[in-house]
């Protein structure tokens, strides 16, 4: 967390894996370890998707034979709608105990010879041919914080997609500063160019490029034509090379100066970066006078941001006022896979200038994000908020489709009475207001979040999650790092959980042109290095069981047990024997899905 120290207890690696440790215990005892996380679920085609980590390391098994493997898993799927769900896939063979409208539950139990080779996965679609919506009700519980009533609206884009398509002018901006260097820019160009390749006939499309001065494909709008898009391709290749400084208003003005002149196309601007500049909240302020009223011919931004020194909460903040999306990819690794999925889902709008007629008919209401983005093809639009007032039974939602006809949507209103509403909603209203918070430097809304995060658990930048060990459990003479704290309990440890939060960019990392993750690499060095270890032990024991190779050991000759330890004392030296111990006895990962 922010200024705080890291030790190698409570680490979260490279955006998915969480480690701590497991004090020493007694031989034959059990270790119970629970987690509890939430994760955004993605859609992909017409359902949403559901994948929880359940593959354990080769070395976990049972100590004896005599106790049995057993796997369960219960699942309860509440889809907040009205309608029928239809299970697609699921990589275990699950039994349906209960269905309801818009719910399902299954269960799974079975004793199988060794531990789960693969992870859970679940996918389920709400049967529906036509767009459709729902807006969810729920009145605050009694400690709630804020004792406004809460909301979520929604719209899914349905199957039926054969409705004529937006024609559109596409700007990417691509930062090709220093650190953008290799892999990170050779990727972007790559997913740029697929991109182009799926524009209509008739979309019109330009490329600028910014290092501090910027460089550009064409002085306008080009047709997405064959021709157009090869010497695109070539432009790129020659010209787009990593290096200098980080400029970020001057492209962005730029391109918002290039698009919206056509009354009958929709705007869409991609911005790419992976670091931060000094000028963001000046960038933001332009911008919102700039876009005007978000109509149809309103600049769409889509922002992408790459690593952790770009200031995540600008680039979410300047999507919002652009009534686009925003994403972001923590290790170069998922680069290609979350800058495609954003940039084919943008460029194919299905219903734009989204409007809620309810929310106007309120005594007050506050909406998460506070500009609603269009409803894409391929990603539902999905908002939340607080409200004072009453909704109707049935209210309407309005959109433009392509052909300039307004299509009117009758949403039904639901009261989410077996739905934690305010968890369900808490990630995004957490990030959205960290967001504000940021751009008007406002300290009573960054309380706010702080207690939003208390109240719901979910981590914030203002707020540090700690790891408690039990008072029961005593922990090693030899596990006892300086670095740990404690309470007045001499048996009860805190360990200040890190790297939970983003934070708010690295502006020193960004003049500094340090590639992405470089800082993080170093700051997880203990856990890079378990890591290790852990993948070099696991070859080991897949071949030889701990006990086995123990009573071995006691049999060897003393030549061979002097090159033994010879061993164990250099791989002691790299924490490997450490580590080694750990795995034999007590192991535990959290992995979680950061979105």
């Amino acid at each position: 967390m922010n200024g705080q120290e890291t030790t190698k207890d409570g680490f979260l690696m490279k955006g998915n894996t969480y480690t701590f440790q497991v004090f020493q215990v007694e031989g034959g005892s059990n270790i119970h370890v629970k987690a509890r996380w939430a994760q955004k679920m993605s859609y992909q085609g017409d359902g949403f998707c559901l994948c929880v980590p359940f593959t354990y390391p080769v070395h976990v098994f049972p100590v004896s034979k005599k106790v049995s493997c057993t796997e369960k898993i219960l699942l309860d799927v509440n889809s907040g709608t009205y309608g029928a769900i239809t299970c697609n896939i699921a990589s275990h063979p699950l039994k349906e105990v209960k269905r309801r409208a818009g719910q399902l539950s299954f269960s799974y139990e079975a004793e199988v010879l060794k531990w789960s080779t693969q992870d859970f996965y679940f996918s389920y679609s709400v049967c529906a041919n036509e767009i459709f919506g729902g807006l969810l009700v729920q009145p605050p519980s009694l400690n709630d914080y804020d004792q406004r009533d809460m909301f979520c609206f929604y719209l899914f884009p349905g199957v039926n997609q054969s409705m004529k398509a937006f024609k559109k002018e596409v700007v990417f901006i691509i930062d090709i500063s220093g650190s953008m260097r290799d892999e990170p820019l050779e990727k972007t160009k790559y997913e740029v160019v697929g991109s182009l390749w799926k524009l209509n006939q008739g979309d019109m499309f330009n490329i600028l490029a910014s290092n501090g001065e910027i460089k550009s494909f064409s002085s306008s709008l080009e047709f997405a034509t064959e021709e157009t898009v090869t010497n695109a391709t070539e432009w790129m290749n020659a010209n787009l090379i990593a290096h200098g400084g980080t400029n970020l208003m001057l492209p962005l003005k730029q391109a918002v100066d290039m698009v919206g002149k056509a009354s009958d196309s929709i705007p869409l601007v991609f911005l790419i970066t992976d670091g931060a500049v000094e000028d963001e909240r000046d960038i933001c302020n332009t911008m919102k006078c700039r876009i005007g009223n978000g109509q149809l011919n309103s600049p769409r931004i889509h922002t992408f941001g790459i690593g952790s020194y770009c200031n995540h909460y600008f680039l979410q903040m300047l999507a919002n006022i652009g009534r686009g999306y925003f994403d972001s990819a923590l290790d170069v690794d998922s680069i290609s896979i979350r800058m495609q999925k954003l940039f084919d889902n943008a460029t194919a709008p299905l219903l734009s200038n989204v409007t809620l007629d309810a929310l106007q008919n309120l005594e007050s209401h506050e909406i998460f994000p506070f500009r609603l983005p269009d409803l894409l093809s391929g990603r539902p639009l999905i908002v939340s908020g607080r409200f004072k007032g009453e909704f109707p039974d049935i209210v309407k939602a309005r959109g433009l489709l392509a052909d300039f006809n307004t299509r009117v949507i009758d949403v039904k209103v639901m009261k989410a009475n077996d739905m934690p509403l305010e968890m369900v909603c808490a990630r995004r209203e957490i990030a959205t207001l960290t967001a504000q918070a940021w751009l008007d430097q406002n300290t009573e809304l960054e309380q706010k979040v702080a207690k939003m995060s208390l109240q719901r658990g979910i981590p914030s930048e203002y707020t540090l999650m700690i790891l408690v060990q039990h008072e029961n459990v005593k922990p090693a003479i030899e596990s006892v790092s300086p670095e740990e704290k404690y309470t007045k309990s001499k048996n009860q440890k805190i360990t200040y959980m890190t790297n939970l939060n983003v934070g708010f960019g690295n502006l020193i990392a960004t003049i500094e042109n340090l590639p992405p993750g470089i800082q993080e690499l170093k700051l997880s060095e203990p856990g890079t290095m378990m890591k290790a270890a852990s993948s070099c032990w696991t070859m080991f024991v897949d071949r030889f069981c701990c006990r086995c190779f123990i009573q071995t050991c006691a049999h060897m000759n003393d030549q061979c047990a002097v090159v033994l330890t010879q061993l164990c004392a250099a791989l002691a030296c790299f924490q490997c024997l450490s580590c080694c111990c750990d795995m034999c006895d007590s192991c535990a990962e959290l992995c979680l899905d950061c979105l």
